[in-house]
């Protein structure tokens, strides 16, 4: 059986919510929960321990974790944008928007910094693209048409609240593309990535993972000494640093390994469940 690494420590006591990612951290690379996995995440609610998936995937990718969430059956969102019900048909119960002013905004400015960035408007209703933007296939229904026009109120079949800005670039390093619109737009809005192409993701000021995971567990009475997270990509580097304890997989971004105190091993090899399994036996917080 594979196990996290002999240098891994653990919290004194279980703790009392566990948030984790879920590309490249909970789920395999085929997009697959595994069946140890699945296992873990019921062990883990069955011992009165809440699991909160914390995703930069919108509502109608939640598909693939929908049937594995017990309990509360919440999973935060489009990095913090959205909280989602996934007991009630992925419904969004609660929305930090991004305006599409201060979204037109980072447009302006991105075009000029970066020239030949591309853009897509993710909104709770459906994403939608400029011509040169990469499409998913998973989003048939999607508008393409300019940003401007699809940040625009009068731009039919583009409703809803914008929950992110996506920023796409064909050649630049992606790391390089972070703190170039970071530099050039940051005073606008929150930007991080997690793809492994120049792809950014651009949220409203102040909104995260982690800022809504703090939310959430505020509402609860948890404490951030009280929650251990998973994660792997820029994305995640708040919600690592926020929570008490954290994991790195060991197919982390460096940025991810370096800011966090503890490390699992891969996706691959259910590193998640591996720490789960490690942390049911430890004893209940007074």
């Amino acid at each position: 059986m594979v196990t996290v690494t002999p240098a891994l420590t653990l919290p004194a006591t279980r703790p009392r919510l566990i948030a984790t990612d879920l590309d490249g951290t909970l789920l395999r690379d085929d997009k697959s929960v595994s069946d140890r996995t699945v296992a873990a995440l019921a062990a883990a609610e069955e011992a009165g321990i809440e699991v909160f998936f914390v995703t930069g995937r919108p509502a109608r990718w939640m598909g693939v974790v929908s049937d594995h969430v017990h309990g509360h059956g919440l999973a935060i969102c489009a990095n913090g944008a959205a909280v989602v019900d996934l007991h009630r048909g992925r419904e969004v119960v609660h929305v930090r928007e991004l305006l599409p002013a201060t979204a037109l905004s980072v447009v302006k400015e991105l075009r000029t910094a970066a020239p030949e960035t591309s853009f897509a408007v993710e909104r709770t209703t459906g994403i939608h693209y400029e011509p040169l933007y990469p499409q998913f296939h998973m989003d048939p229904g999607a508008v393409v048409a300019p940003a401007e026009e699809l940040l625009s109120p009068d731009r039919e079949g583009t409703d809803g609240p914008v929950l992110k800005l996506l920023a796409h670039h064909a050649e630049l390093v992606p790391d390089d593309f972070l703190d170039t619109a970071r530099a050039a737009a940051g005073h606008h809005a929150e930007f991080t990535r997690s793809s492994p192409s120049a792809l950014l993701e651009i949220s409203g000021p102040g909104v995260s993972k982690a800022s809504t995971l703090a939310l959430c567990c505020e509402r609860r009475g948890v404490a951030p000494e009280e929650v251990v997270a998973f994660g792997d990509m820029p994305n995640d580097l708040e919600m690592l640093t926020w929570a008490g304890t954290s994991y790195a997989m060991a197919n982390a971004h460096p940025a991810v390994l370096a800011a966090t105190t503890h490390h699992t091993v891969g996706n691959e090899d259910d590193g998640v469940a591996a720490v789960i399994e490690r942390l049911l036996s430890l004893p209940p917080a007074a």
